[in-house]
């Protein structure tokens, strides 16, 4: 490793976020700057060429620095740039190599749980580095073959919810509901009997940086002029996602939603995005809803390290 650089500067990041088109939404420096209290990154240089980076959020509380995934924010940990053309023989050596790097510049912050991107292995050199390594899942559908291919594979019920809307709804682009769907996401979560984890104002920053940059839409499905549902749709160079959603609890139906998501997966494809993330979830009626449209599961690494007896208790007792 004698031969990387190492270079764990916030400026430097930020120049490259400037620079870099394809770094993934949840890591840009913006994002950071909006959902982290304070953040910081490791880089790793092989050359003059940057290798990989490691963005993480700073959290002071309890007598424990913390780094963890922010509010809204699905994928932290590292992000590796192969080289053009790199063999795929050659490519799982180069990951191990430039995240054995980028640990050895992590600060050593007594908590870490941070889930990070789908697709990132080395869970050996993770338990190394004394991370426990667990999974959670998500779906991402290929955005890459023809409309009527993606649409053959929802579950024949989802289709029919597609057409039905189609007849009886209209769904349009309205950032003035953002507000509405805070609220149908709080009351949602309160027939749960779980408070909403993020406030309205950080909703609405993020949503207004995205817009800045032409990356967001909120997509509203109405039907004689009422709400059914909402859904925020969100996209970086490479791929979209779905964040947020929720249907409005006073209206019966269990279609709008669907539609919803479909007309965001066909604005998606028509972008040019390669694929949309739905940001799955581990709730066996959520993850039933995601895996109706066909879109095939992916595993996504959670690293967590805890050398805190103040936030061992704490995870003692709420576990």
């Amino acid at each position: 490793m004698g031969r990387y650089v190492f270079m764990p500067f916030k400026n430097d990041y930020i120049t490259l976020c400037q620079q870099q088109s394809d770094l993934p939404l949840f890591h840009t420096d913006w994002w950071l700057d909006i959902t982290c209290k304070d953040w910081d990154v490791a880089i790793v240089k092989r050359g003059n060429t940057i290798a990989g980076v490691w963005p993480y959020s700073i959290e002071h509380k309890l007598g424990a620095t913390i780094s963890r995934n922010p509010s809204l924010t699905p994928y932290m940990g590292p992000h590796i740039f192969f080289p053009p053309n790199m063999k795929e023989s050659r490519r799982d050596n180069y990951e191990h190599e430039v995240i054995a790097g980028l640990i050895a510049k992590l600060p050593p912050y007594k908590v870490w749980d941070m889930a990070c991107r789908p697709g990132l292995k080395q869970a050996g050199l993770f338990k190394a580095n004394r991370f426990d390594y667990n999974f959670r899942q998500t779906f991402i559908m290929s955005l890459c073959e023809p409309e009527e291919v993606i649409f053959s594979r929802l579950h024949e019920e989802f289709r029919r919810s597609v057409r039905k809307c189609a007849d009886e709804m209209v769904i349009a682009q309205e950032p003035g509901a953002l507000s509405v769907l805070y609220e149908y996401q709080v009351a949602t979560l309160k027939r749960k009997g779980v408070n909403i984890s993020y406030s309205y104002k950080l909703l609405q920053q993020l949503f207004s940086a995205c817009e800045q940059r032409n990356a967001a839409a909120l997509w509203v499905a109405r039907k004689d002029g009422q709400i059914q549902a909402i859904l925020w749709n969100l996209w970086d160079d490479v791929r979209a996602y779905y964040l947020v959603g929720a249907k409005n609890q006073e209206v019966k139906n269990n279609y709008a939603m669907p539609a919803l998501l479909w007309h965001a997966i066909k604005h998606s494809k028509a972008l040019g995005k390669l694929s949309m993330d739905f940001e799955g979830s581990m709730i066996p009626g959520v993850e039933r809803f995601f895996r109706n449209f066909g879109a095939t599961r992916y595993l996504y690494p959670v690293l967590t390290k805890n050398t805190s007896p103040v936030w061992r208790l704490i995870r003692l007792i709420r576990h």
